[in-house]
């Protein structure tokens, strides 16, 4: 639901990218630019958001949870994010607050199509389902090599049942994402993550002021 089509005033903006690739310190970044300019805005985050998204989470991202299926995985997140929408998303937006979140349904089509290899009709049907056709005014696509990722998060001891995966698994994921992203040109803006912290902000927040004037 984006455009014409939006039953809300706020501004929805997702992070998307492979592991490892800052997207956690760049939402976190995009709200206190939007702060500074005196605009409300809240941070969020996929699976979790709320505290059943939080416990779906947990089950999702242990490392001793090898024998989940990936139909179980793919019900999972979309479980979390509508009660996500439900609860903090569309409420937030409805009030005309900026609401950034890290991850949304892209990151379900990328890990969970591209990555698992499931049909993506299957995805995008379940994806509709849960969002009840909401969609992110704006997705910034995080874009980074996958060693990359993989060696920033060992760096900070970061293991998680999805970090585990083979090298390949998150070369198919980052594919995926830039196909996602070739598709819908319009909502997306591709960054390159390999470049500094500080430097990679600076695009964000000047991407954002073109597109919203703050």
């Amino acid at each position: 639901m984006s455009g014409k089509d939006k039953t809300y005033n706020g501004i929805f903006i997702s992070f998307e990218g492979i592991d490892g690739c800052g997207k956690t310190t760049q939402s976190r970044a995009l709200q206190e630019y939007f702060r500074s300019k005196g605009r409300e805005a809240v941070l969020t985050l996929e699976p979790g958001g709320t505290l059943i998204g939080t416990r779906i989470r947990e089950v999702l991202l242990q490392p001793e949870h090898k024998e989940m299926s990936p139909v179980t995985e793919l019900l999972l997140y979309n479980a979390a994010r509508a009660q996500h929408i439900a609860e903090k998303i569309l409420p937030e937006l409805k009030k005309g607050t900026v609401v950034i979140t890290d991850r949304f349904t892209d990151s379900t089509t990328a890990y969970q199509g591209y990555g698992r290899g499931m049909d993506l009709s299957l995805i995008n049907s379940i994806n509709d389902i849960a969002t009840n056709g909401i969609k992110p005014d704006l997705t910034i696509l995080l874009d980074l090599d996958p060693e990359a990722g993989l060696g920033r998060n060992k760096s900070v001891n970061k293991v998680d049942r999805f970090e585990l995966e083979a090298l390949a698994f998150h070369q198919k994921v980052r594919k995926g994402f830039l196909e996602i992203a070739g598709m819908e040109r319009e909502r997306f803006e591709l960054i390159d993550a390999s470049l500094p912290v500080g430097e990679v902000s600076k695009k964000i927040a000047g991407m954002v002021n073109n597109r919203y004037g703050v």
